[in-house]
């Protein structure tokens, strides 16, 4: 690694506030989910870990057993047997630290784990920090930054889209976007600081018009990455759905039939849902949360439903996207204007949904729903007529007509930063060549966009970032 680490002695690296985390001593902690479960497992990383779980094994001598081997025995204490178990052994530097590795998988029981812990650490482990094991095999050249953040997104990921783009990342293809962006402007910046050596004898190396292809190349690249954070956002976080409407519309219908479940209470009492209620549905592997909110109307004595009116217009303002449900017999123009002025107002995404068309309704309304723009969804919620069309074009607002998670999709604020500051380095580099700037200023810009690049993959960091980084992964990993 050629990252800026601060190493105060070999195998000791700072790592946060002038906090030391030896990197030659041996970690434990518990990997699975904390609470009762079938299994849990439990891991060592460091060089005592093969020796540390052989003296509490009993069964074959683990410290003479091949790497990627797993192997049954019992765990034993001072006390007696704690649990039976199969330990896995993987050797440095073939394991996911790069150093020797032990993950033992023993009954989920609450008291079994801790035992096993205080049994570790009683041998001479150290309870890891969060995120200390993936730090490990950053530090180690297992993996790179950009890697290393796509570990805590494949275990946050909530939907199919999430896991396809942290999938992606992980396994490289950021990085290696990355890395061909690097080395390109590598190549260039060599030449030009080569004409600085030369600079009594007025040569030129490096092929400006070469140079300028090469920069609207990667200018094209940027912004494809910076563009592509809108979508990865929405895989990321998913979308926020406000159910919006008057009284009595059919909000908390339409919420059941988008869940296809008895989730929200259906009444025709005008002013049943007091609260919003939120719930979560996959669409084409997005995960949006829908908001069913109060009905809207202006006039009620009820506080109660006033805080819970108050609570819908929130909603709306925090929504990514609204759901404006009306009654298609009961469509009146001038309250859709208001409410189509407010929402463009609020600059939200909104989509017009007519409840009840399987009821009839005059000739005067059909024209309205005719003329309406946006042109509505005409649904009925209670028969669930037309919903998939409504899920369909939710999908379209969150994510446009398909959803590509082949590519590098950006999805890291972080990353969006440092990006958009490669993009303005690239400008800086370009208005340089046009203006003929000197070469020194000129490698100077190019190396500014580097360090930017090499931000993203860990090449270019500080300690603190590492700490900021690192400190969000769960213990564990």
């Amino acid at each position: 690694m050629s990252g800026k680490f601060t190493l105060l002695q070999p195998n000791l690296f700072i790592f946060g506030a002038m906090t030391h985390y030896p990197l030659s001593d041996t970690i434990v902690a518990l990997s699975t989910p904390p609470g009762e479960g079938a299994i849990g497992v439990i891991r060592l990383s460091g060089p005592d870990s093969i020796t540390i779980a052989a003296a509490m094994f009993r069964g074959k001598d683990l410290g003479k057993q091949a790497a990627n081997t797993l192997h049954f025995g019992r765990l034993i204490s001072d006390e007696g047997v704690i649990d039976e178990v199969v330990a896995g052994i993987f050797r440095a530097p073939h394991s996911y630290t790069g150093q020797d590795v032990v993950e033992i998988s023993c009954h989920g029981s609450v008291y079994i784990l801790e035992q096993v812990i205080a049994l570790c650490v009683k041998h001479g482990a150290r309870m890891a920090r969060p995120g200390e094991f993936t730090l490990r095999a950053f530090l180690n050249g297992k993996m790179d930054l950009a890697q290393a953040e796509a570990v805590a997104d494949l275990i946050a990921g909530q939907s199919g889209a999430a896991h396809k783009a942290a999938m992606h990342n992980l396994a490289g293809g950021f990085s290696n976007d990355l890395k061909e962006m690097r080395e390109q402007l590598v190549q260039f910046a060599a030449l030009i600081e080569l004409e600085l050596d030369f600079s009594q004898e007025d040569v030129e190396f490096a092929d400006r018009t070469k140079f300028y292809t090469l920069i609207t190349s990667l200018t094209e690249a940027t912004q494809a990455l910076v563009d592509s954070f809108r979508l990865g956002n929405v895989i990321r976080n998913g979308v926020r759905v406000a159910i919006v409407g008057k009284p009595n519309v059919g909000k908390s219908t339409l919420l059941n039939a988008l869940l296809n479940e008895e989730r929200a209470i259906v009444s025709e009492i005008a002013g049943t849902t007091r609260d919003t209620i939120e719930e979560t549905l996959n669409i084409g592997g997005i995960l949006f949360r829908l908001i069913d909110t109060a009905g809207i109307r202006e006039h009620t004595t009820d506080t109660i439903e006033q805080k819970g009116i108050a609570r819908s217009r929130e909603a709306m303002q925090k929504a990514d996207v609204v759901i404006c449900l009306f009654d298609a017999s009961l469509v009146l123009q001038a309250e859709l204007d208001t409410v189509k002025t407010e929402l463009e107002e609020m600059g939200v995404q909104f989509v017009f949904v007519a409840n009840k068309a399987d009821l009839p309704r005059s000739g005067e309304a059909d024209a309205l729903l005719r003329s309406l723009q946006p042109a509505p969804i005409l649904i009925s919620a209670r028969s669930r007529e037309n919903i998939q069309q409504l899920r369909d074009q939710l999908f379209t607002l969150a994510a446009g007509n398909s959803l590509k998670t082949e590519g590098t999709i950006i999805t890291n604020t972080r990353h969006l930063a440092a990006l958009q500051n490669v993009l303005l380095s690239l400008h800086d580099i370009r208005t340089g060549l046009d203006t003929h700037i000197p070469g020194d200023l000129l490698a100077l810009d190019i190396r500014s966009c580097l360090s930017y690049l090499g931000d993203i993959t860990g090449e270019v960091t500080t300690e603190d970032k590492l700490d900021y980084i690192f400190s969000k992964f769960c213990i564990g990993k």
